[in-house]
This record gives structure tokens, sequence and C-alpha cells, in this order.
């Protein structure tokens, strides 16, 4: 049974951050590597996919003296151009070439996130190990074709959700698994943005730019005609692929995923019990066709969790305008990319209510996109498994693909954890794999 906290007992369970400063105030994260490293011990590795978070991707890699890019690829010509004059690498239209080459040893996988998937599987196949962003798919069936691949040609593959290599994360973690909290029975994790009315856009479809191979860049998608949107490479922002359920799932799977990510490392479970989300393109008046407003509600053995978007008001939380909120019996916890901060609950004294005035603020000491990178790294060389392993990013993924099942289904669903089906629900089941379009296969 758990037990109320005093104050002294709640400094001392969380005293373990303040191992993060020395004395001397200076950060104690993981510092870059330096030095010269003999070509001959160097991981050579491909990048698939250099846009924006793909060059973002590249130059983490590029930081490891330990590291070299040995190849490019990207279906659009000005990314390769502008790659290549950063690293002088040979670049490739078709990422098949690059899985044909027998000197290199990894691939950076950025590409939309509806060929995740195909370029893990075969990566896996051509003997590769992977680092692939999130979300790892965009049905729950390709994540587990993914994790088959990995365990099948035995492989290393890490998802970046970079998150879980951040020292604060890992800190706050192991307070909420070690009941400093006390009992937590509600987790909430929010974004929230303003874009209205116009958001991204709503361009026309057109003639695809000079150097884009549109029917490759589709891959196993629909074939449609090429729009700006869809594409979404624009100087200004992230690429807006992401609102299209042809190529992803909305924030639900771009930010959702981070969010829940960190819930059910915290929580320790691995997929919710029943879900039931809801909302709407309410405000927005662009192309996209996933929702500009959406609740979550998951339930878990012993607590629900709740993921809220909207983006036609930016009304943050506690002056937040996104995070994670661990509610336990004894505090409450929030977290976020700059820190996190303990709350405690009030106590009972003398039939008084007295507040508990003090908190704990954390501070990110560590570059936790560098440490991921330096933990596949060393997972190549050791064989180990990676903080973020795929059947852990297929998990969180997995859980944000249920969340737009239920969106549109518009009904409450339940999960057999067993059968990876829905229980009682054969059109929701349904919606866990999709075809894919000629000659594109999902084969392990």
């Amino acid at each position: 049974m758990s037990q109320r906290i005093g104050r002294r007992d709640f400094i001392r369970n969380s005293a373990a951050a303040s191992t993060l400063v020395s004395a001397a105030g200076m950060p104690m994260g993981k510092p870059a590597k330096v030095g010269n490293v003999a070509p001959s011990d160097q991981v050579v590795i491909g990048v698939i996919g250099i846009g924006r978070q793909g060059r973002y991707n590249m130059r983490k890699f590029l930081e490891h003296p330990e590291c070299r890019v040995g190849a490019i690829c990207d279906v659009y010509e000005p990314h390769l151009s502008q790659a290549h004059e950063d690293t002088g690498a040979d670049k490739y239209q078709d990422f098949r070439h690059v899985l044909d080459r027998s000197d290199l040893d990894a691939v950076v996988i950025s590409t939309p996130d509806h060929w995740h998937p195909l370029n893990t599987i075969m990566a896996c196949q051509a003997g590769k190990d992977v680092y692939v962003e999130k979300p790892v798919s965009v049905t729950v069936q390709e994540g587990q074709k993914m994790v088959e691949a990995a365990r099948k040609y035995k492989r290393v593959v890490q998802v970046g959700t970079q998150q879980r290599s951040g020292i604060h994360f890992q800190k706050a973690v192991k307070l909420i698994q070690d009941r400093a909290l006390g009992q937590v029975t509600a987790v909430r994790s929010w974004n929230f943005g303003n874009s209205t009315p116009d958001g991204i856009g709503n361009p026309p479809d057109s003639a695809p730019p000079k150097g884009l191979d549109w029917d490759l860049w589709l891959g196993p998608a629909p074939k449609v005609p090429f729009n700006a949107n869809r594409f979404g490479v624009h100087p200004d922002r992230w690429s807006t692929f992401r609102m299209f359920w042809d190529y992803a799932g909305g924030m639900m799977t771009d930010w959702g995923v981070h969010l829940l990510d960190i819930v059910q490392w915290a929580q320790q479970v691995d997929a919710p019990q029943t879900i039931s989300a809801s909302g709407g393109k309410f405000v927005l008046k662009d192309n996209r066709d996933t929702p500009d407003t959406l609740t979550t509600t998951l339930k878990y053995p012993g607590f629900i969790c709740t993921y809220e978007n909207r983006s036609g008001n930016n009304r943050a939380i506690n002056e937040h305008g996104y995070g994670i909120e661990f509610y336990g019996t004894d505090a409450t916890l929030f977290i976020d990319r700059r820190g996190f901060e303990i709350i405690p609950q009030q106590d009972r004294i003398d039939d008084r209510l007295v507040p508990r005035t003090y908190s704990m603020q954390m501070k990110d000491t560590n570059d936790h996109n560098f440490d991921h990178v330096d933990n596949f790294l060393e997972c190549i060389k050791s064989r180990k498994l990676p903080t973020s392993d795929i059947e852990i990013g297929h998990n969180s993924t997995a859980t944000c693909l249920m969340a737009n099942i239920s969106y549109l289904q518009g009904r409450r669903l339940e999960w057999d954890a067993v059968s990876k089906q829905f229980k009682g629900d054969a059109e929701a089941s349904s919606q866990l794999a999709r075809p894919y379009r000629a000659p594109w296969k999902l084969e392990v």
C-alpha cells in the first residue's frame, strides 16, 4: 500500500536529480567525443531522406569522430545537392542503391513516415543496422513487421524517440517508478497552438517541381497528383506531409509519440486497454485531412492518460504550451524538454491544510540527440539493444495509431494484447493494416 511521504523523505527520494550538476556547477552530461579515429574503426552510414530532419540527424552523426557518411539519398535533387556540398558523399535518388552498398554499416532513415517500414525492413534484409525516425509506421501491422525484421536479421534498430536519452527524462522516470509521487492514477499530455485561419494553406494540385521523382516519393501510398502540401517541403516550417492520412497521422503521431513514449516508459506499460478519441477539423481552412482539434483518453491498468491537441487556441496549461503531467497521490510531476518540476500535494497537519511551497526544477544538462546517436553507435559495436529499440518505438507508435483509428471510427475501442486486434470490432481491426501500391510489398 502506498504511504504518504514527508518533506524530508520526498527530498531524499528526489535527491538523485542533484547528481546532474557538479559542485562547481558544471553539467555532468556525457561530453562530446573528440580525437582522431582510424577509418577502419569508423561506422560508415548512409543517410536516406535529407530534408530538414534528415540534415539535422546527419549533423548529429557527424559530430561523432567514429562516424562518417558514405552515401546520401533523397528523391528531391535540391536536397541531394545541398547534402553533397556538406559531405562530399556519393548521392542517389533511389534508396535501394544505398542498400546495395557493401561498405555501409548502417543507414539513417528520415524519409516521410509512410516510407519508414519499407526502408527499415529492406535495410535489415540488406544487413544494415538502422536509425529510423518516429513514428515508425503509419499502420500497426507495419510496425509489427519492422520488429520481426530486426529480430530475424539480427539488426540493431534505434528509433528517433531521443527523449529517452535525456538525463532529466531518465531521472524523472526513475522518480516515478520509485513512487516518489505516490501512486500515479492519471496522466495528462498536450500540444497547443494557434494557426488560424489558414493553417498550412490550400495550394492547388500542380506539376511536381524540377528534380523531384514524385512517383518514388509516393512509393507504397496511393497515386495522386502532386500537391505542395502533400510533399510538404517549405523553408520556414516542418514538412506538412504529416497532416495527410496517406503519409502520416497528424499531430497524434507527430508529437503524441514523443509524449506517450515517456508515459508508457514511466508507467511500465506497452499498450492501453481501451482507447477513445474524438475531435475534428473545426477551424482551419487548409487542405489537411487530419484533425485540428483532438482529445484522446487511454485507459491502462491502474491509471488513465489523456492526449490533447488544438490548433485554434494556444492558451497554455500552467504556462506550458506542451508537456506531460503525472498526477500521483503525493505529488505532481510536470516534464518537457527543458526540464521537470515536482509540485507536492498538501499535507494535513493538526486538521489544517498546510501547503507545501517548495518545488524542484531540473534543467536538461545533456544533448539528448547526441547521446541518442551515441547509444546507437555503441550498440552497433556491442550488438546490444539500443535505448529506443524498435519494439519500444513500435509500442509507442501503435498507441497513437490506435487513437487515430478510434477517431476515424467514432467510437471507443478495446485492445486485445494477445491477439493484437480490437475486441469484437472487425471493422476497426481492418484499419490495423493497409494495402501497398504495386510494385511495393511489405514482406519480411
